[in-house]
């Protein structure tokens, strides 16, 4: 590769996280010079996707960083051997490194969401195949028989319904909370230009609290619902707006790409694997990528004579660049205090020997096999009454993910160290024994992550003190869906490069190359 020393760029992106990848697809278009690059040898930063080996140097390198970063205390575990009077199929081993591919960012993908939109108009989604994300479920061990009242005869996972058709043919749903539920169901999916009498009605308050006064929904569907909604908070800590506006979301979502489904995946990686082709993308664009190069100085020069590029780079063994604007995610920048509040969750990623056929019927006739499902474990089922919820994604094999006969589980808990640590390992078990299934964990990446939970509050570039022109994505988001603020995140950015006068509408559309079209 050429030397990058002495060349001179309309926008420097420092960091091939999602926001900055997206940035550089709606700059791909604009006529811009634009760097790409990243300090590490990979793409992704802290929404990478790894192999088996590639993990293991990720976590030793985050183990030995002393600057602050979004991760810390990682550790993995590994099965090394069985028994030799154990099953010795394939799925009780390991396979080859690079037959699994590990995200850091497995969320979902709602089909109404403007990143969805944005990979449309854009035309990325050629460049991606979708897996279906299918049912949420419910670890309830006492969940009470709606017939006579006893408990459910063994049966401790119960399918969220999502639909009408889904709450009269659910038999754990007594007539009474269908009714509650369908009334609910109704007021939420009603268009807001019907339901002016509700506007100045108080979201505000815990989610609990709104379901039980305004509907009576009876207190054993608080958490189908709040898990509908993907908080990862309590239902008292979190709002009736927030849960209700994504279980809309939810809601919408269904029948929008296909029937029975209404959120998506991306195969080979989630959210690592949309970066990757927002990159390609880009360099199809005219993008320059360089990555293992990283910022060793930054000046910001004046005088008329650095008038068109004020930002000098020193790239070490690049050489030094120079640039007019630059977007970075990296919180050494010095800049405002940024309002975003930051939080540390647990979260863990595990190679399990087992298939989990029961998580994944097909919803409605015509519908694709799911690849993904979702299940809540209140915290009082794991033994921990006053924790938050603890959140599994089960991904099959057909994510490309891991071999045949095996899963990847992610687990997420807004409850950072070794107790946080406990209850997914709590409930990972607890996933096994339920299904009944002779399986095991076969490898498992843990860690603390730290970030921005959403809490319906929009988060904004962050400004530098006294570089203008140089601008800092917030932290990265720990929410198990994509959330849409990002996009506008990437947007505001993209507005900052381009100026006011091309029109918002022109954000992500783009025209078709070399005569090809749509299929």
């Amino acid at each position: 590769m050429e030397t990058l020393s002495g060349t001179t760029w309309d926008v420097v992106i420092d960091g091939t996280g999602i926001s900055e990848s997206l940035l550089a697809l709606a700059l791909s278009r604009s006529g811009k010079k634009v760097l790409h690059m990243d300090s590490n040898q990979y793409y992704g930063g802290s929404d990478a996707a790894f192999s088996l080996d590639e993990a293991q140097e990720w976590a030793d390198k985050v183990n030995k960083d002393t600057h602050a970063s979004m991760f810390k205390d990682v550790s993995i575990f590994k099965r090394d051997a069985f028994p030799s009077s154990e099953d010795t199929s394939i799925s009780l081993k390991l396979a080859s490194s690079r037959a699994y591919t590990l995200s850091l960012s497995p969320y979902l993908l709602y089909a109404r969401s403007q990143l969805m939109s944005a990979l449309v108009s854009s035309k990325v989604f050629r460049q991606l195949e979708f897996m279906a994300v299918g049912s949420w479920w419910i670890y309830a061990p006492e969940q009470p028989d709606s017939e006579n009242g006893k408990l459910g005869a063994e049966k401790i996972l119960y399918r969220v319904p999502g639909n009408r058709e889904d709450v009269f043919a659910a038999t754990h749903i007594s007539m009474k909370s269908k009714r509650s539920l369908m009334r609910l169901l109704r007021q939420i999916t009603k268009p807001k230009e019907d339901d002016a009498s509700n506007e100045n009605e108080d979201m505000s308050i815990p989610l609990n609290d709104y379901l039980d006064s305004k509907f009576s929904v009876p207190e054993e569907l608080h958490n189908p619902l709040l898990s509908l909604s993907l908080s990862q908070l309590s239902q008292q800590d979190t709002s009736a707006s927030y849960a209700v506006s994504r279980i809309q979301r939810h809601l919408s979502s269904i029948g929008h790409l296909g029937p029975g489904f209404g959120a998506v995946i991306a195969k080979y990686g989630s959210g690592a694997e949309i970066l990757q082709a927002a990159c390609r993308a880009s360099a199809v664009g005219g993008a320059v990528y360089a990555l293992d190069t990283n910022i060793n100085d930054c000046l910001w020069r004046t005088g008329s004579e650095h008038s068109d590029h004020r930002f000098w780079l020193n790239l070490g063994n690049e050489g030094s660049v120079q640039a007019k604007y630059l977007f970075t995610s990296k919180f050494d920048t010095p800049s405002k205090e940024s309002s975003t509040p930051l939080v540390e969750v647990a979260r863990s990623i595990s190679i399990v020997s087992a298939t989990f056929p029961s998580l994944f019927p097909v919803a409605v006739e015509g519908a694709p096999v799911p690849a993904t499902a979702v299940l809540m474990f209140p915290g009082d089922t794991l033994g921990s009454p006053q924790s938050p919820p603890v959140y599994l994604q089960v991904h099959s094999s057909d994510t490309g993910e891991c071999p045949h006969q095996q899963s990847v589980i992610y687990c997420s808990v807004a409850l950072a160290g070794p107790e946080g640590q406990a209850l997914l390992e709590s409930a990972v078990d607890r996933l096994i024994q339920a299904e009944g299934l002779p399986a095991s964990v076969l490898w498992s990446l843990r860690y603390t992550h730290t970030g921005y939970l959403s809490n319906g509050e929009p988060r904004r570039l962050i400004v530098t003190d006294e570089i203008p022109d140089c601008y800092v994505f917030p932290p990265s988001s720990l929410d198990l869906a994509f959330e849409d603020d990002t996009l506008d995140l990437v947007k505001e950015a993209w507005k900052k490069v381009v100026g006011d006068a091309v029109d918002d509408a022109d954000f992500m559309i783009f025209d078709d190359r070399d005569g090809t079209s749509d299929d």
